[in-house]
């Protein structure tokens, strides 16, 4: 991104008009945060159709997604956070050290999650709710999906580097595009392939290398303001303590709903298998909903960076206010409905 483009997003980002701004850029994310909900809910669709053992082994294998994306958004965060407090001081050369340093992590992270789950894999998933009926069908399931598991997290990463910079529409794109080829490829893999649940583990981290893919392509792009590379890797423990600093609420609130999702399995599992699948089904419904306010949030975020980095406090005060307004009526319009 030339000087002059970075100019102009740093003034559209303290200058616009608050509600406009923040509508502007929460509005693609709530679209990309609803578009995953719906691929989530056809997946639970599509391996539905395979039995309610199978069902409920999609229910037993969230909370082991939620860890790895627990860690996702506490780099991707963390980094997001301090990323935008640099664009608004306007110190690139800082902002890409945390970008180029919190990929690299990123990555390492997905590999470690998945290797420590795939050595302890029966016994995790036990742990997470599997019954002995459906273990089957979430070992199938989760071997595939951890060795996603570097890209999801490293995805999560990606994906708020472009929103750090307020490029929240290509954010979309990228999100949004894997989620309606993993809706494509479900019932192509699992009916026509003939894969079972295996084939909707393997259409989701396709779909899902497809989306790091494009998030890699577009922070690569012209259209950012970042210059990511192996040489801008942090070497200083304190870039990582940084963002692990303001990383951590994220990774607080996601590791508690691994937990929290376990328990219930766990309690669904002595009523049988049909009400683990029914909790997993529930609790895709309801991620979808808090997806909304998820998106909401989200957008909201570059804009406190960009004020708070450029130290227009008053304007980080409208963000919070406006947002709260925002996020609060469009809850209860869902709520109403």
């Amino acid at each position: 991104m030339t000087e002059d483009k970075k100019e102009k997003q740093f003034i559209k980002m303290t200058q616009t008009p608050m509600v406009k701004l923040i509508l502007i850029l929460s509005t693609p994310t709530v679209v990309s945060m609803m578009i995953t909900s719906i691929y989530n809910m056809a997946d639970t669709y599509f391996v539905s159709q395979l039995g309610t053992s199978a069902s409920g082994a999609v229910g037993v294998v969230m909370p082991l997604m939620a860890i790895i994306q627990a860690f996702g958004f506490m780099l991707g965060s963390g980094a997001g956070s301090r990323i935008s407090i640099y664009l608004g001081e306007g110190n690139s050369k800082e902002a890409e050290k945390v970008a180029s340093s919190a990929v690299f992590a990123s990555i390492l992270c997905g590999l470690f999650i998945a290797l420590v789950s795939w050595l302890i894999l029966p016994d995790l998933l036990r742990l997470m709710g599997a019954t002995e009926t459906i273990l089957p069908y979430a070992l199938s399931y989760s071997k595939y999906i951890l060795l996603g598991f570097p890209i999801m997290c490293s995805s999560f990463v990606l994906n708020h580097l472009l929103r750090s910079q307020g490029k929240t529409t290509l954010s979309m794109i990228g999100l949004t595009t894997g989620g309606l080829l993993n809706i494509t490829l479900d019932p192509i893999f699992i009916f026509n392939f003939n894969l079972g649940i295996a084939g909707a583990a393997i259409a989701t981290i396709l779909s899902q290398g497809i989306s790091f893919l494009l998030l890699l392509m577009f922070v690569l792009s012209k259209h950012s303001s970042l210059k990511i590379s192996f040489a801008k890797i942090s070497r200083d423990l304190k870039t990582y303590v940084r963002i692990i600093t303001l990383g951590a609420p994220s990774l607080l609130r996601q590791g508690l709903s691994s937990v929290a999702i376990s328990i219930l399995n766990n309690r669904a599992a002595l009523f049988g298998d049909q009400a683990v699948a029914a909790l997993s089904i529930v609790g895709r419904v309801s991620m979808m909903i808090m997806s909304v306010m998820l998106g909401v949030g989200q957008g909201f975020q570059p804009v406190v960076g960009y004020n708070y980095g450029a130290k227009i406090y008053k304007r980080v005060k409208s963000a919070f206010l406006v947002t709260l307004t925002i996020g609060f009526c469009m809850m209860v319009i869902i709520a109403g409905i």
